[in-house]
């Protein structure tokens, strides 16, 4: 099953980062970003946060 963030980073895998980043109207520093998140995680959601959970106080 895809979704379409993976359709949309599938059409633009042979564009610049300021390319799509135009084409899309978004800063290029978010398309960076969600572009090295998708290379390095394979997805773009936001990952879990590391680390044990605050302790609840009464």
């Amino acid at each position: 099953m895809q979704t379409a963030s993976t359709n949309i980073c599938e059409k633009m895998c042979n564009k610049s980062i300021c390319e799509i980043s135009l084409l899309l109207n978004f800063p290029w520093s978010t398309v960076s970003g969600i572009i090295t998140k998708w290379r390095q995680l394979g997805t773009t959601a936001t990952p879990p946060p590391s680390g044990r959970p605050r302790k609840m106080s009464e």
